[in-house]
């Protein structure tokens, strides 16, 4: 909370109310009445939302809808956190707030559903998309890699998939100012540039100092229960509107591994 000064922030988890039970949320936003409610909480076991469809919806869809009535019910202002699965992976360039939501996994499609609902509840309610998130603190690629190249020679890694790293702590700085700003509508907020996920992992090994040869493999070689977009890059015009740029993903990694050396 140290990290949003001036205002008065209350973090709540699942122990706090069940998302998928209105009540619980109704009663906890009644009695908080915030004037935002930054909605992160989410299923997000892309691969497990696959054999899992009817929890992913219950949480994904039917929690955000919850989350919303409620913000609705107060008068607060809502923050929507959705990703780039919403699209197909089909462009080549990148992809824009207005174009068509074409998500090919289940997780994708709870993510479109909630975007799609909450602005038909509250069209001032913001929808933040984001991408390929990392950060201390908690499970993410960039540590994958740096355990599996501690201890194997050769890493294989997708080549054939490109999208936007993000520093968990970058975006938690957008996502102050865009609440401040009195964000609506669509946003999309990344980490400059962009890559693929063999591209990330070489990065990874070398700002690491590490020795492990990381080899690119399509993803059919690498197959998941769940499609991925081949092309995710989502572009950040949206975001420049409020006048915000975020470092570039190289940036942020070099800070990542940084604190990460640090913390250990």
């Amino acid at each position: 909370m140290s990290r949003w000064p001036g205002d008065e922030v209350i973090g709540f988890s699942s122990r706090d109310a069940d998302i998928r039970n209105f009540s619980d949320v109704q009663e906890l936003v009644e009695q908080n009445r915030p004037d935002w409610i930054v909605l992160t909480a989410a299923y997000t076991d892309v691969d497990a939302c696959e054999s899992n469809r009817e929890l992913a919806v219950a949480v994904n869809v039917d929690g955000a809808l919850n989350v919303g009535k409620a913000a609705q019910g107060v008068g607060a202002r809502l923050m929507f956190l959705s990703s780039d699965y919403v699209f197909d992976g089909t462009k080549s360039t990148p992809y824009k707030t207005d174009d068509a939501r074409n998500a090919q996994s289940v997780y994708g499609k709870t993510k479109a559903e909630a975007e799609i609902r909450l602005l038909e509840l509250n069209p001032e309610f913001c929808i933040l998309r984001t991408s390929w998130l990392f950060g201390n603190g908690g499970r993410c690629f960039p540590d994958t890699i740096l355990r599996l190249a501690a201890s194997r020679g050769a890493l294989d890694v997708v080549n054939d998939q490109r999208g936007c790293p993000t520093h968990a702590e970058d975006l938690a700085g957008t996502i102050i100012r865009l609440c401040r700003e009195n964000a609506s509508g669509v946003v999309h907020a990344t980490n400059a540039g962009d890559c693929t996920w063999f591209e990330f992992a070489t990065r990874i090994v070398a700002m690491a100092g590490m020795t492990a040869e990381v080899c690119p493999v399509s993803s059919e070689q690498m197959a998941r229960p769940a499609p991925r977009p081949a092309y995710s890059v989502l572009s950040p015009e949206s975001l420049h509107l409020y006048g915000m740029r975020m470092p570039s993903w190289q940036d942020a990694l070099e800070r990542y591994i940084q604190q990460r050396s640090s913390r250990n």
